[in-house]
């Protein structure tokens, strides 16, 4: 019965201690879950606060400098250990490497709509349109239009005003030889009074009634058989490319030519939009006030700014979803990664670890010198990874389908915002993955680790 009144105790303080390392540890997730979440939403100037912040106390505080000297011979033995060193540097600088570029691909796409017409132009569509290919204008709904408020007159007295058509034609690209959607906008022969940015860069106009095509920057780059002087064939017609022009912006993926030539070639009876210039500030206003007045138009407007800019909301949003799922799966390996080198780095610096407790060094130096250790090799990888990014994908030109089921070509925007969301995330890595060691270091009896040496 004694011995039965002994071992009862005991074990009850087993499992007294299991339940309390197990409530530690779920403490411990807890708080790194906490901190990843203030981390992301930190700005910089918090960044740099909490910096300044832990630099004083480096600097002002007796457990400080002990923290300075414990992070002063972990630095010092980095070269015997450059090998597992490199291993979280070189897995991180993938992480940001990878992410930033997703989100600059975003960025870029966000950027090039985002350039695409301004408030003092407006587009009509049918009501309920979400873009232009999903729309119908009449032709006889054009000269109502042309009379309502709030459009602007050119030199001659007349409403600025361009009726036009979006037809998806097939070309093959430059790349692979393979056919890819092409955006062919037949305009009105004000188009180009509407939209000053597009700028003839080389050949000339169109003529109207003549199948010519004036081609696009961007799309004369991605597509072949669009050089100037060039003949191409599009609805089984034969059209003549005489003209380049630049813009800057989703125009610049374009091919255009008169509408009412494009109507007769594809057989179309209608337009699709119909694009205006403003007049004065309360144009907008006046004009989205008159077409709601008049029964006979059932149509929708909207600035050209605003249309542009919805149009890159969705792939924006799937694109920036993509790059930050595939950035926190890479991300979760780069953590492992990094467990297991700073694992392997403190068990092999236990006998370094145990002299420096026996010597007065408390447990919180020793876990804040493990973690700026692995905090420094994070962020030698997050600047590798940005740097990279920067150099191979800034400015980098693609094309990708947009709402009009077209080819848009834009290019890759590596902007100091992503620089910084890469670096966060390369110190955030660096954070949980010396965790867990710094706090296996501090906890590691001095006894225990002396004989295991």
């Amino acid at each position: 019965m004694k011995t039965s009144n002994n071992k009862q105790p005991r074990s009850a303080r087993r499992s007294g201690g299991r339940l309390k390392r197990w409530l530690g540890n779920l403490g411990i997730v807890l708080l790194v879950a906490v901190m990843l979440a203030a981390w992301i939403v930190l700005p910089w100037y918090g960044v740099l606060a909490l910096a300044l912040v832990v630099a004083a106390w480096l600097g002002l505080s007796r457990r400080g400098r002990q923290t300075l000297a414990v992070t002063a011979v972990g630095i010092a033995g980095l070269p015997q250990r450059w090998g597992a060193s490199m291993v979280i540097i070189i897995g991180i600088a993938g992480v940001v490497a990878v992410l930033v570029a997703m989100l600059a691909m975003g960025k870029g796409f966000q950027a090039t709509l985002n350039q695409t017409g301004g408030e003092d132009t407006a587009i009509i569509l049918r009501g309920g349109s979400q873009a232009e290919t999903n729309s119908v204008i009449s032709r006889d709904q054009v000269p109502l239009i042309s009379a309502l408020a709030g459009i602007a007159t050119g030199e001659e007295g007349r409403p600025l005003v361009s009726p036009e058509l979006s037809q998806v034609v097939n070309l093959p690209t430059k790349a692979d030889g393979n056919d890819a959607n092409v955006q062919l906008r037949g305009v009105g022969p004000r188009a180009w009074q509407l939209r000053p940015d597009v700028e003839l860069v080389e050949g000339r106009r169109f003529e109207p009634g003549l199948r010519e095509l004036v081609v696009g920057k961007g799309a004369q780059e991605q597509f072949a058989g669009l050089e100037v002087g060039e003949q191409v064939e599009l609805g089984n017609q034969v059209w003549s490319v005489v003209g380049k022009f630049a813009s800057g912006n989703s125009h610049d993926s374009e091919l255009w030519a008169d509408a009412e030539v494009v109507g007769s070639s594809y057989n179309r009876s209608a337009y699709q939009s119909v694009t205006v210039k403003l007049a004065g500030k309360d144009g907008f206003d006046q004009l989205k006030a008159a077409l709601a007045a008049d029964p006979r138009l059932k149509l929708d407007v909207l600035t050209t700014h605003d249309y542009y800019a919805k149009q890159s909301e969705g792939l924006t949003k799937l694109i920036t979803i993509l790059g930050t799922v595939i950035g926190t799966i890479m991300a979760i390996g780069a953590v492992f990664g990094a467990l297991n080198t700073m694992y392997a780095a403190v068990a092999g610096r236990a006998r370094e670890i145990a002299t420096m407790r026996a010597l007065g060094f408390r447990g919180l130096p020793v876990v804040v010198a493990v973690m700026l250790e692995t905090m420094l090799l994070a962020l030698l990888g997050g600047l590798v990874g940005a740097g990279l990014a920067w150099l191979v994908f800034n400015g980098y030109t693609v094309s990708t389908l947009g709402n009009n089921f077209s080819q848009v070509v834009f290019q890759f925007k590596v902007s100091p915002e992503l620089l910084w969301q890469g670096l966060k995330w390369a110190l955030g890595i660096g954070l949980v993955g010396g965790l867990f060691p710094a706090l296996r270091a501090a906890r590691l009896p001095v006894t225990t680790a002396l004989r295991a040496a």
